[in-house]
């Protein structure tokens, strides 16, 4: 009988050798007893966590939508502690650092609504009755986001009165200077002049436009040179009141867009709500000071 030839039968297996083996050799696959990339994400919350009310096929994008918002708020509210921090203590560096990644986040929440968008009228119709009156108003964090960048509306903290703990954070932050107070703080500290009304005002007031204050931006970017990172301070709160503003506005063309000028599942009168906070500033004067250069 001849020798078999040197070559496995079609379908047969054959040892040959296999480069992704080779490449995932020493790579952790055995997790009984270390912590694995689930587990330290602890993935089985987060993912246990989008639990839809209905059986319709579009709301679990919709949940899922306002969980990652939520999520980068979160981010966003401990850059924006932080950068107000720093400011506060002269240390301007870490809080440039921090106000440009919130900026780089708020992409991102435009972004999600891009993605939003692509839910029809009728697909959001055919769940909107299991929101009950659960609305996007009620988000305590996009309002502590608010708070710190300066607004300031008792009525804004009322959603949140049933809840003893969550009053206290916001209105820890509410009752406390803002970014932009620390802000124009700092200026004086430097030496610009900036009423003292306006340094000494009640953090729990609202800001106010004042000319003293556009004055003194003046000051800063017709010597940019010379104030260089308080000039760059005033660009860094720019950018990121610009980038509120275009979460705003693509939040209000979104919901127009799905439920038109219907009233809001919370009792907000809707799109109409939404267009008048495109009105409000945070940072008015950084506006103003633009058309006296």
């Amino acid at each position: 009988m001849a020798d078999a030839p040197d070559q496995a039968p079609a379908g047969a297996s054959v040892d040959a050798p296999d480069h992704a083996k080779e490449e995932g050799r020493g790579l952790a696959t055995d997790f009984s007893r270390t912590m694995s990339y689930g587990g330290y994400l602890q993935l089985d919350t987060l993912l246990s966590a989008q639990n839809p009310l209905s059986d319709k096929h579009d709301e679990l994008l919709f949940i899922v939508i306002h969980h990652v918002q939520e999520l980068w708020m979160k981010l966003i509210i401990r850059e924006l502690e932080v950068a107000t921090a720093c400011v506060r203590a002269d240390d301007l560096r870490p809080a440039f650092k921090g106000m440009a990644r919130v900026s780089r986040i708020q992409r991102q929440l435009v972004e999600a609504w891009d993605v939003l968008s692509t839910m029809t009228p009728a697909d959001y119709l055919s769940f909107r009755d299991v929101l009950g009156q659960s609305s996007g108003f009620q988000s305590w964090q996009y309002r502590m986001m608010e708070i710190l960048l300066g607004a300031r509306d008792e009525f804004m903290l009322k959603p949140h009165a049933h809840d003893a703990a969550l009053t206290a954070r916001l209105r820890q932050a509410f009752d406390s200077p803002s970014l932009y107070q620390e802000s124009l703080r700092l200026l004086a500290r430097r030496g610009i002049a900036v009423p003292d009304g306006v340094l000494n005002r009640d953090p729990a007031t609202p800001h106010a436009e004042d000319e003293g204050v556009v004055r003194a931006w003046e000051v800063i970017y017709r010597n940019s040179a010379q104030h260089f990172d308080l000039y760059e301070l005033a660009e860094e709160l720019v950018d990121l009141e610009d980038a509120f503003q275009q979460w705003r506005f693509r939040h209000v063309t979104t919901v127009e867009r799905v439920i038109g000028m219907r009233t809001g599942t919370g009792g907000s009168a809707g799109v109409a709500y939404l267009r008048r906070a495109l009105e409000r500033r945070f940072f008015p004067e950084l506006w103003t000071v633009r058309g006296r250069l």
